[in-house]
C-alpha cells in the first residue's frame, strides 16, 4: 500500500460527513507504519474504542470506511476473521459494521462483517503478527493476499453500494 498523509485519510471516508471526517482522531506515526506489508490500512480510536476505521486501495484512490466495533461478551472462542481467515481465540475478532454510503446510510442501513480487532490482517497473512495457533493453508501469501483483497473489495462494494 503507498503511504498515506493525513489529509489523504480525512478526505478517503465515503461513509463520514466532512465534518467527521474533519473530527476523527488519525494516528500519528504514519510515517512509522509498515506500508509495503500493508494491503489496508487498519486503526483503532484510542480515545473511543468502539470506533475503527479503514482505508483500502481498490483501484481509483483510497477508499476509507468508518467502523464501529461491537462490545465483546460471553466466554472466550476461536473465531475467525471475515476478511483474511486468521482465526484467533477470545477477543481477536470482532463485529465490525459500517454505515452504508449515501442515501442507504442516512437511512440508517449498516454492513457487517467480522474482522480482526487490531485490523492487523495483512500482518498475520505476512507472519509478521502471531494470532496463535495457525491453521496451515496449501496456497501461496501471493494467493492469501488476492483472497484477502478480493473479501475486501466486497465489504467495501456493500458499504458504498
Amino acid at each position: 500500500m503507498m503511504p498515506l498523509t493525513e489529509p489523504a485519510i480525512r478526505a478517503a471516508f465515503v461513509n463520514l460527513t466532512k465534518g467527521e471526517a474533519k473530527r476523527l482522531a488519525v494516528p500519528i506515526d504514519l510515517a512509522e507504519r509498515p506500508w509495503d506489508d500493508l494491503d489496508f490500512f487498519g486503526w483503532r480510536d484510542l480515545s473511543a474504542p468502539e470506533r475503527a476505521y479503514l482505508i483500502a486501495e481498490p483501484g481509483s484512490g483510497p477508499v476509507g470506511v468508518a467502523l464501529r466495533v461491537a462490545p465483546q461478551t460471553g466466554r472466550a472462542r476461536r473465531s475467525m476473521c471475515s476478511l483474511c481467515l486468521t482465526t484467533h481465540t477470545g477477543d481477536g475478532v470482532s463485529l465490525m459494521t459500517a454505515r452504508k454510503a449515501g442515501p442507504a446510510g442516512r437511512q440508517g442501513n449498516s454492513v457487517g462483517a467480522y474482522i480482526c480487532t487490531d485490523l492487523a490482517c495483512s500482518l498475520y497473512l505476512r507472519g509478521k503478527k502471531n494470532a496463535g495457533r495457525r491453521i496451515e493453508e496449501s496456497i501461496t501469501l501471493t494467493e492469501k493476499i488476492e483472497r484477502t483483497s478480493t473479501n475486501l473489495a466486497g465489504l467495501l462494494r456493500k458499504v458504498v453500494g
